[in-house]
């Protein structure tokens, strides 16, 4: 029996990269998935795999700051497929700069997205869930949600309001006894798009940075020395999202590399 047997299952920022590789190993595992993004093409070419290979999805645009727009997706996954039991809260954004450049414009842009979407996705899943009768919900967060980074305030900010966002709802869950588990997932280096978008959400094309070199961040500044895939962090949500980790909430799922585990030396 495939892990996921009968679940229900929501990705936001399905379309590419870790939400891509989270909708598919879900479906692959039994789930039905929604399939959310702001890039609705995207999000049909991953459904279209997804059926494919014989698994159950539909696509949908979503804007995860709209909160009318979750009123209508939540109805359209009850339509379709039931009450939602798994919530993967992965859209998100990277703005990088300094904290005297960053506009209040790109301050609140990334904030809105990285943490209001994801209160807003987590206010409209649980009284799904809680009809169902269980769930997890899966916030991704980062190793930036763990430590500061120069040039990274902004966003680690958010990382790190996701990370405790998730153990309060955990304990909100917990004390309502709805059998709803609310963990996080922290990734380090991924070889995933949001490098390549990081500075093209800017406000200001002027104060954009060079690009980033992944491969080189990832020789120097992590254990493994290799920049991880979205398939290694997909792997741990479903984890988190099967009954597997039915003991675990509140928790950080850390796949970093070893990151924030220590530092080694190379001669």
């Amino acid at each position: 029996m495939r892990q996921l047997e009968g679940k229900i299952a929501l990705v936001t920022g399905g379309g590419s990269g870790i939400g891509a590789a989270c909708s598919t190993t879900l479906a692959r595992e039994g789930a039905r998935v929604a399939v959310t993004d702001v890039d609705l093409d995207a999000a049909q070419a991953v459904v279209a795999s997804i059926i494919a290979a014989d698994g159950h999805a539909f696509a949908a645009h979503q804007d995860v700051t709209d909160e009318a727009r979750w009123v209508a997706i939540m109805a359209e996954i009850q339509s379709r497929y039931g009450d939602l039991t798994t919530l993967v809260a992965n859209a998100g954004i990277g703005i990088r700069g300094g904290i005297l450049d960053m506009t209040l414009t790109d301050w609140r842009r990334q904030t809105a997205i990285n943490l209001d979407g994801v209160f807003l996705s987590v206010k409209y899943a649980i009284p799904a869930m809680r009809r169902a009768g269980n769930g997890s919900i899966v916030m991704m967060s980062s190793v930036a949600g763990l430590r500061g980074a120069p040039g990274l305030a902004g966003y680690s900010a958010t990382k790190g309001g996701v990370r405790l966002f998730a153990k309060s709802v955990a304990m909100e869950c917990a004390m309502a006894n709805d059998n709803v588990r609310c963990n996080s997932v922290h990734p380090g280096i991924i070889e995933t798009p949001i490098w390549s978008k990081m500075d093209a959400v800017a406000s200001d094309p002027a104060r954009r940075n060079a690009p980033i070199d992944i491969g080189a961040m990832a020789a120097v500044g992590v254990p493994l020395a290799r920049v991880g895939l979205a398939q290694d962090i997909a792997n741990g949500v479903l984890f988190l999202a099967s009954d597997a980790s039915s003991y675990m909430t509140g928790s950080e799922l850390i796949i970093d590399g070893g990151m924030t585990g220590g530092t080694v030396r190379r001669t």
